[in-house]
């Protein structure tokens, strides 16, 4: 019977009530989701861009040195906890350097606006994106490097050798190109693992958004709210896969002549 009201409940956008918060879950999960999309957005661009061009440049210098220090370095960013590495980055920054706060999403208290607001926002919002892209970096690093490799060896490129380009239009039109297709998939399967990633990071960094509510939901057993952040959850993971898709697209017509054509 409780499973039908909330699914009835649920078909008319009503998700409950909060008894902790005393609110809607739905308002109180759309008042966190900004700072959310904000964190796990900006950690996965972050992740994207340095793991890519990470690869290159492993790929770039297959077997050299280079290569394999940026693999060891990637690995140990890998291997080591995420919640580790953000108590570091506090104690360096925060505490030793006192170059950014380690707590928060803004100032308290600030009557900030405009630009004086965003760069307030962006202080506190370094430290935690790079607490959670770190371990995506050394994915997307990993998987760019084995994916330029194998691109490096298909017959286009050696076509393209033959037609006199240089090695870095090369490396960026085509290897580049083609590599992008399983990172970007990938990435898409990361994005409902970075918010439940967040959940350490954001209760690290005192973050208000959809981690940290679930791990306090969790600790005040408020299973609609919990309920809630997982269905929410569900429905980006989804709406990630369709953009992966798109994309794909468009780093390859040959996928979207083949969708059109089933």
């Amino acid at each position: 019977e409780q499973l039908w009201t909330y699914l009835a409940n649920l078909a008319q956008g009503n998700l409950g009530w909060s008894p902790r918060y005393n609110m809607p879950v739905s308002q109180l999960i759309w008042d966190r989701v900004p700072d959310s999309l904000i964190l796990a957005g900006s950690a996965l661009a972050l992740a994207l861009v340095i793991g890519i061009t990470l690869g290159a440049i492993m790929a770039a210098n297959e077997g050299r040195a280079v290569d394999r220090i940026l693999s060891i370095v990637s690995l140990i960013f890998y291997s080591v906890p995420g919640f580790w590495i953000a108590l570091m980055l506090i104690v360096l920054f925060s505490i030793k350097l006192g170059w950014l706060p380690g707590s928060g999403a803004g100032t308290i208290g600030s009557t900030a606006t405009g630009l004086s607001a965003l760069l307030d926002k962006l202080r506190y919002m370094v430290l935690p994106t790079i607490s959670l892209s770190l371990i995506y970096v050394a994915i997307y690093s990993r998987l760019s490097r084995i994916s330029m490799i194998e691109a490096k060896a298909q017959d286009f490129v050696r076509t393209a050798r033959a037609k006199g380009l240089s090695e870095g239009r090369i490396l960026l039109r085509h290897v580049l190109r083609n590599a992008l297709i399983p990172v970007t998939t990938v990435a898409g399967m990361h994005v409902g693992g970075m918010l439940g990633g967040s959940v350490v990071i954001e209760t690290v960094y005192g973050w208000p958004g959809l981690g940290r509510l679930a791990y306090e939901a969790v600790m005040g057993r408020d299973f609609g709210v919990l309920l809630g952040i997982l269905l929410f959850s569900s429905l980006l993971v989804i709406f990630a896969n369709a953009m992966v898709d798109i994309i794909h697209g468009l780093l390859d017509p040959r996928v979207g002549a083949r969708d059109a054509a089933v």
